[in-house]
């Protein structure tokens, strides 16, 4: 498989495909309502669940109160002694009652869900994307479009079976993102596609798809449309669900896939080290227990012995079990591809999620290899990016996918995505990555490296440990057993430190740190001769400045725009 190159950030992007048909653009500047059955997704589907349950427990009471209330003597409440409550209404000729109860029941909920609806509304601008809500109490949120760092589109598995999906636009800060739940999906790729359009800063495109929008493209009005719309989105879910989502508006070789056996042996190898962790938990706690039980000379203490087992080791199982399915469930169905608007990452077997990363919003890669994986010549790539949570909110399982580009890959995988996350690489720095980086050091080592005397901080990997820099980033090479390469992007980098402790002084060495936003890629390392940290610091401020002017990767439409127009 041969490497693609990386796409030049000044070429022209093609062109986005238009809006499906039935569809209009809503970045008009207008307020607009979400999907009608948003209520019952955010809330009414517990709140039936709930009314159910109470109705089942408290069914008594609920019937003697009623019938009591409206015909105390025509019903002979006193002859219901806690039978078959239907068989009772029938004997009663109550059939009418409980179908208005029931339609009463059913009218308050539907207007509730209409109240919530009416008051939910979301507009996009020319600068911002706003959502509002409340009745009693008003909230209003506001995502800056000069700051969006990406589009999540996520379809629960209920949602998407009937064509309904949840859009997020993650914003640069915590608690930043602003979310648009519910959409119709072809509604939901629209409204992504007008995001990701004007924060590339393409408005000239924008501007001329409204005013030149042929009449054809809007959604008309009336029952039967509304209907077939419903149905439309039905059979396109049903659809999605079997043969994927987010695939048919890019080119089918430039689509990096997983393949299903890979995906579950490598998460299978994962998982061995948990159960060898619950396998020590286990031994530990059967070695102070199992004495303690048959010290009494008891001759059924080997029922007491087999009750921890079963009681220790079944959860221990279970626990393993459910890890390593969670981690293969959410990574199912992987696909990573090139779109105009940047990259484009769809992972989930029931609930499927799909993420775009415009470009300059990636802020660190790291490419990772366990020991486990080495025989098999498995790779994971990591990123760094805003996410618009605070930090307890990333320490979850499902707020850490967002950060995994490539959970298991090949190196023409790696390469592959590599080009993708990062286009503007130079080809000179790709030797720092593979043949001086992951498999260095090698003669001739261009890597500023942790000195033979401070070995004792890497023992097992102090002659890989260091890092390199040129023009585009600094590459920090680590690990021996589980081999870890990182790249920072010059142009994104937050800020670079040193620190010496007072054992460093008197080893005339150093720690170098490179500041990146929060994120699973740490850019430490240590060891390093002082007076070599020292201009490397010097020489990394000096580029990163230059990157800096050079990047204009935030607004990546721009001159593509302009290069059309001319």
């Amino acid at each position: 498989m041969s490497t693609p190159q990386p796409p030049d950030p000044h070429a022209a992007q093609p062109p986005v495909p238009s809006a499906p048909a039935g569809s209009e653009s809503l970045a008009d500047g207008e307020w607009h309502r979400l999907h009608p059955l948003t209520p019952l997704f955010k809330g009414g589907l517990v709140l039936i669940i709930v009314a159910g349950i109470m109705l089942n427990n408290f069914r008594d009471r609920i019937i003697y109160w009623g019938i009591g209330l409206f015909a105390p003597e025509e019903a002979h409440v006193g002859d219901y002694a806690g039978g078959d409550p239907v068989d009772w209404v029938f004997e009663n000729n109550l059939i009418l009652v409980v179908l208005l109860v029931v339609l009463g029941v059913l009218i308050v909920l539907i207007a509730l869900f209409w109240l919530v609806w009416r008051f939910q509304e979301f507009r996009i601008s020319d600068e911002h994307v706003e959502v509002r809500k409340g009745i009693i109490f008003r909230s209003q949120r506001r995502a800056p479009l000069d700051r969006v760092q990406g589009v999540n589109l996520t379809r629960p598995f209920p949602a998407r079976l009937i064509g309904m999906a949840k859009l997020e636009v993650v914003g640069a800060g915590t608690d930043a993102n602003v979310p648009l739940e519910y959409l119709s999906t072809t509604k939901a790729e629209t409204v992504r596609s007008d995001i990701l359009r004007l924060a590339s800063g393409a408005r000239a495109a924008r501007e001329a798809r409204q005013h030149g929008r042929s009449p054809q493209n809007a959604a008309p009005a009336g029952a039967a449309t509304i209907r077939s719309q419903f149905v439309g989105s039905l059979n396109g879910g049903v659809n999605d669900l079997i043969g994927g989502v987010d695939l048919n508006d890019v080119a089918p070789e430039s689509v990096v896939k997983i393949p299903t056996g890979r995906l579950v042996g490598s998460q299978l190898l994962a998982g061995v080290l948990w159960l060898g962790f619950f396998i020590l938990i286990f031994g530990i706690t059967m070695a102070f227990a199992i004495p303690a039980i048959l010290s009494d000379g008891d001759p059924d203490a080997w029922i007491g012995v087999v009750g921890i087992l079963l009681g220790v080791g079944v959860p221990f199982v279970i626990a393993a079990v459910a890890i390593v399915w969670a981690q293969i469930s959410r990574s199912l169905r992987y696909s990573i591809a090139p779109t105009s608007d940047g990259v484009r990452i769809t992972f989930g077997l029931f609930t499927t999620v799909t993420e775009t990363i415009p470009p300059g919003r990636i802020f660190a890669v790291e490419v990772t290899q366990s020991i486990l994986w080495r025989p098999f010549g498995w790779w994971t790539i990591k990123i760094n990016r805003m996410s618009g949570k605070s930090v307890s909110q990333q320490q979850s399982s499902t707020a850490q996918q967002f950060n995994i580009v490539l959970p298991v890959g090949t190196r023409d995988d790696v390469e592959r995505v590599l080009a993708l996350v990062l286009p503007d690489m130079p080809e000179a720095d790709r030797p720092l990555i593979w043949e001086q980086g992951i498999f260095g050091p090698q003669t001739g080592d261009p890597y500023q490296v942790l000195q033979r005397r401070g070995w004792w901080r890497r023992p097992f990997s102090w002659k890989r440990h260091g890092f390199a820099v040129t023009d585009f980033g600094v590459i920090m090479r680590r690990g021996n057993f589980w081999r870890k390469l990182a790249v920072f992007p010059l142009a994104r980098m937050q800020g670079v430190s040193a620190a010496q402790g007072p054992i460093d002084r008197a080893q005339r060495v150093a720690a170098l740190k490179v500041h990146s936003v929060t994120g699973p890629v740490l850019g430490d390392v240590v060891g390093i001769e002082s007076a070599a940290l020292t201009a490397a610091m010097d020489d990394i401020s000096r580029r990163a400045a230059a990157a800096a002017g050079r990047d204009h990767s935030h607004r990546w439409a721009q001159d593509a725009e302009h290069e059309r127009s001319l």
